[in-house]
């Protein structure tokens, strides 16, 4: 078995459009149905904030991998100087149920969550007309600091400016590609009016967007649980990664299927429109909202793709 730390894949370096296509692929695939992932179960005790989740799956390609995701996220952490969300991934053989790799830290749950960002906004800029892009990201934790690394790797000739808000002191961790503006602002609303494209990337407890975006945004809802009712209802095209996992869990979609009456048929999913069976609006003129609750498919499948990457480079401790 090699266990590989969070340095080994800082080692291996975060090459963003590689890893939209491992995304993409999965994606293909699990619309295809070639994949096995049961419902992650949630384990809760003592705080009702705080949460573990198992995640397990198989999955078919880019490379045929089976395991399972272990990760806890305490909110509360943030507030004594420790991660919110701390995890391992072990890795299987698919042929004989080994366990032949372990990968340590929440850095692999980072990099999934904005390489599954990465895919869609490829898909939809695709499809979509326009530069010059106003680009919100609200919460600047790992997660809206990743977001920010990938948006100026893989989008610079798109986008004309990036404003970012966190309650908390902003301070970059990530290089920023590319010379493209990046803008601390001192107000969500600042970053969030008037963008094109927002992601919300926050840990907060209490919905506080009560205001609808512009007109043909791309709502990135990468935190799910950031909209109030009034924000939410002008929403157009629904995307979802999988409608039984992001529908419970009071997300904003749980909300708007109890309270509006949102139903799994008047959603799309990530699948689909990766696959290009969604039409897409060029002209900006519908709003896209994009709620992920995070597969475990994606989780194993950019696993294994860093643990070929550290068998070819030797790296990773090879444990008896």
């Amino acid at each position: 078995m090699k266990y590989i730390t969070e340095d080994d894949l800082r080692q291996i370096g975060i090459p963003w459009s590689a890893l939209s296509d491992v995304i993409t692929e999965v994606s293909l695939a699990y619309g295809e149905g070639d994949y096995a992932q049961p419902i992650k179960p949630y384990l809760k005790f003592g705080d009702a904030s705080n949460r573990i989740i198992a995640m397990p799956a198989y999955i078919s390609r880019p490379i045929r991998a089976a395991g399972m995701k272990w990760i806890a996220s305490y909110p509360n952490n943030v507030n004594i100087g420790l991660p919110r969300a701390n995890s391992v991934t072990i890795l299987n053989d698919p042929d004989t149920g080994i366990p032949n790799y372990i990968i340590n830290g929440s850095l692999i749950s980072t990099i999934r969550t904005t390489a599954v960002s990465a895919a869609l906004l490829r898909k939809l800029l695709q499809e979509r007309q326009g530069d010059d892009l106003q680009v919100a990201v609200i919460g600047m934790g790992p997660i809206g600091q990743h977001h920010v690394n990938m948006l100026t790797s893989l989008f610079s000739e798109r986008i004309g400016e990036i404003r970012v808000y966190d309650k908390r002191e902003i301070s970059f961790s990530l290089p920023v590609a590319n010379d493209v503006p990046v803008k601390a602002v001192a107000t969500w609303q600042e970053a969030y009016l008037g963008a094109d494209i927002v992601f919300t990337c926050t840990a907060s407890s209490a919905r506080y967007i009560h205001i609808p975006s512009k007109e043909g945004s791309i709502l990135m809802h990468v935190s799910l649980r950031d909209y109030l009712p009034e924000a939410k209802a002008s929403s157009g095209l629904v995307v979802v990664d999988s409608w039984d996992e992001v529908c419970r869990a009071d997300t904003d979609i749980e909300r708007l299927h109890l309270d509006e009456g949102l139903q799994e048929e008047h959603a799309v999913t990530l699948s689909d429109v990766i696959a290009g069976k969604v039409k897409i609006d060029a002209a900006w003129q519908e709003r896209i909202w994009f709620a992920p609750m995070g597969l475990a498919v994606f989780d194993v499948a950019v696993a294994a793709w860093y643990t070929r990457q550290a068998d070819e480079l030797g790296i990773g401790i090879q444990l008896e």
